[in-house]
């Protein structure tokens, strides 16, 4: 996935690349320089359909990002939470180019989808035949006023970002007693399942340091469950109460005082708020489409968060049928994940090639998504559900909607293999 704060300054380690890109575009040229398939976003969504594309003998693909490092996003859970390294999480981006794809190290300012060109921060124009967006979505740290300028200081944190789950892991191992403060905000988020898995996993570890009883810990999620999925909230109550978390629903962060270590966290089903001071703060900043999507033709107006207006089954613009999104940008009724996208990748693709040859779009995605929960060092369950949020276990002979170990392990060494070795190279 791609750099989440590009604006920062990179580190060495993180983003040099280890060798240049064969196929990386040279400088801009005077006029739009045409591409059969154009894809905005080299992150989970735009490697794995560019791969497909590639291995079905698409020729002609481009991919549009200006990103040197490649994040598995996933990972940054456990490297907050004191189980994995971050550099297990980050690829520099040459590498899962698939080969024969042009990568175009731009970034995408504007989409005009009647004269079929996307413009570059550069100036730069790009026509299309057939174009993908999946260009991840906008971190908004200037949602919750306050929390912009403390996050990374004064003990708040947040997994959303690389450079900051050392930090949350440095947090909670330090932490003997005080306030913990774990927060979510309202409106879709990635890996909706985040916010709340830190929490487990740090109050895990206070217990077995024998600290927790000294820690007051509180989950505040704008939901009115913990998860969607009744059988899933049940485990997940199961696992807050082994820790004694104080679990706050419909309930979000709307102001940070980051020197004076106080949170204000508004009850949205009583208007109340209140002020909780803490010595911890894991915050997950309000999330939305990149605001040139958002402001342009292509979001969906049902959307408030400027999301891409996008069939739930085809993964097509309903008003612009050479058009197609996926992944977190995709305004559809599903959870943002890595799972949700390796199941609508190969949707996306067979619908584009029949566009290609002149055929309707006739495969079908049916919103199936995954979310492994986390809830200890060594346990997890792994919470499978489509559209209509039933159950979709795909795993056989094992119960996957209780804690076990051997899922932990499938999402600290499986799932980073099937990523790298299948997704990102068009095998899964």
């Amino acid at each position: 996935m791609r750099n989440p704060n590009p604006q920062e300054p990179p580190t060495s380690q993180e983003t040099r690349m280890t060798r240049p890109a064969a196929d990386a575009d040279p400088a801009p040229a005077a006029t739009p320089v045409h591409h059969q398939v154009l894809i905005v976003g080299g992150g989970t969504a735009g490697i794995t359909v560019a791969a497909r594309l590639r291995r079905a003998g698409v020729r002609d693909v481009a991919l549009l990002d200006p990103a040197d490092t490649h994040w598995y996003q996933p990972l940054w859970t456990l490297v907050g939470g004191g189980q994995a390294p971050l550099r297990a999480a980050l690829r520099p981006e040459a590498e899962v180019i698939p080969p024969g794809v042009r990568w175009l190290r731009e970034r995408a300012t504007a989409v005009d989808p009647v004269a079929r060109t996307v413009t570059t921060a550069t100036g730069r124009v790009f026509s299309y035949g057939r174009l993908v967006l999946a260009p991840g979505l906008h971190l908004d740290w200037d949602g919750v006023p306050g929390l912009a300028r403390a996050v990374g200081h004064h003990g708040v944190s947040s997994n959303y970002r690389a450079d900051l789950a050392p930090y949350t892991w440095e947090l909670i191992r330090r932490m003997r007693r005080g306030t913990a403060v774990f927060t979510m905000p309202s409106g879709p988020v990635k890996c909706g399942g985040a916010p709340q898995k830190i929490a487990y996993l740090a109050a895990d570890h206070w217990r077995k340091r024998g600290v927790l009883g000294n820690i007051r810990t509180v989950l505040a999620l704008p939901e009115p469950s913990l998860f969607k999925v009744p059988v899933f909230a049940r485990a997940l109550e199961g696992a807050a109460r082994r820790y004694g978390i104080e679990v706050r629903l419909q309930t979000e962060l709307t102001q940070l005082d980051g020197p004076g270590r106080a949170a204000v966290l508004t009850d949205h089903a009583t208007g109340r708020t209140e002020t909780v001071r803490y010595d911890l703060l894991h915050a997950v900043p309000p999330q939305r489409a990149p605001q040139w999507l958002a402001d342009g033709p292509l979001a969906d107006p049902g959307s408030p968060h400027g999301y891409v207006k996008t069939d739930p089954h085809t993964l097509q613009s309903p008003d612009f049928p050479e058009v197609y999104a996926l992944g977190d940008v995709a305004h559809l009724p599903t959870s943002k994940t890595g799972a949700a996208i390796r199941k609508q990748a190969p949707v996306l693709v067979a619908n584009l090639l029949a566009g290609l040859r002149g055929r309707p779009a006739t495969a079908r995605y049916d919103g199936y998504t995954s979310c492994p929960l986390v809830t200890a060092r060594h346990k997890m369950l792994l919470a499978e559900f489509d559209y209509d949020l039933r159950p979709a276990p795909s795993i056989p002979f094992l119960d996957t909607t209780r804690e076990r170990t051997d899922m932990w392990f499938l999402k600290r060494y499986g799932l980073p293999q099937l990523y790298f070795q299948g997704m990102l190279k068009g095998r899964a």
